[in-house]
Order: structure tokens, then sequence, then C-alpha cells
């Protein structure tokens, strides 16, 4: 092998080292990047996927999913509403539970609607929230699961409770929340 084939080797894998670097670089950024977008939710996904690159490829198609859909926070009025139904729900639990829960669930379908999230099944629902409510959706699968044991007429009354609870957190953060891309920052205070 003469000094020029040498080199041409040596040059070739520069190269290759450097790919595989960026590669892994890559990889490691976007990895950040969804490990703190959807917190505990990435774990979630990235086991249920089986591994890493096919969890992490099923986070990014919901992200790009969600950037195609007009999240829109509720107006003024919406909110008072809204406000005022969900007081209306809290009321009833102490007469009927079971219908309260179930009412709460409607209220809250029809906030995720109104906001401009998709009416399709419940784990395209989930998935869409987890993208800027990571938090929220570990609330809104359990809540689900409440409310699906109620429909099979299996809750107690501590199930309900816990539902009510639930659905009141999500409620909460649902009316009031801004899309992150119409989010303004706060107005500073005069001192």
């Amino acid at each position: 092998m003469d000094t020029q084939q040498m080199w041409l080797l040596g040059g070739l894998a520069a190269v290759v080292f450097v790919v595989v670097a960026v590669v892994g670089l890559v990889r490691r950024r976007r990895t950040h990047h969804l490990s703190d977008r959807f917190g505990t939710e990435y774990a979630r996904v990235v086991d249920e996927a089986g591994g890493r690159a096919k969890g992490e490829a099923g986070l990014v198609a919901r992200e790009k999913r969600l950037e195609a859909i007009t999240i829109r926070p509720l107006s003024p009025a919406d909110r008072d509403r809204y406000a005022s139904a969900w007081q209306t729900v809290q009321a009833e639990f102490l007469d009927d539970p079971k219908f309260s829960v179930t009412h709460a669930d409607h209220l809250l379908g029809e906030v995720l609607s109104k906001r401009g999230f998709p009416i399709g099944d419940f784990d395209q629902r989930a998935a869409d929230l987890s993208v800027d409510h990571p938090v929220l959706v570990n609330d809104y699968r359990a809540v689900h699961e409440i409310a699906a044991r109620h429909a099979l007429g299996q809750a107690t009354t501590e199930d309900l409770r816990q539902a009510m609870i639930l659905y009141r957190a999500l409620f909460s953060e649902m009316v009031e929340a801004t899309p992150p891309a119409a989010a303004t920052p706060p107005t500073p205070v005069p001192v």
C-alpha cells in the first residue's frame, strides 16, 4: 500500500468518524428534547414501543400532528360559561356522584373540542394532549380508566371522588391554558 492510499484510507476513516459523531450528537439532542418536552410520557412511550428509536419516532409524529392542528385558547365568554358549568357539575356531586362524573367527562370533552383538539378516539386525544401537557396526560388516562369502570358500574364512590379531583385539575388547566405559540410573556409590574 503506497502513501497516497494510506492518506486516502485515513481521510475516509476520519470522515466516517465525523459522520458517526454527528449522528450520535443529533440523536442525543433529539432524545434530550423529547425527554424534556414529554417528561414521564417519554419513558412510557419508549417502553410501549419496545425501544428508543420507535418511541421517539412516535413522539416526533405527535409533535408534527399537533403542529397541523390549531389549538386555541377559550374566549373570556367561553371561559366564564365553562366555569359556571363546572360549578354546577361540582354541586351535583353531593347529590348524584355518578351523574356528576359523567357530566364532568362530557364537559371536559366539550372544552377540549372547543379549544381545537380533534374529537377522535381517546388514545389519539391523549397523544395530542401529551405534546403540550405531558403532566396532565397521566391524569387524563387515570380519569378515563375510572370513567370506563364507572360506565360498567364498577367504580366505587372513592373512585368517583378521585375522578372529580382529576377532572377539576384537567378542566382548570384546559380552560385557562393558552397554546404555547400564542402564550405571551408576562407584563412587567411597575415598581
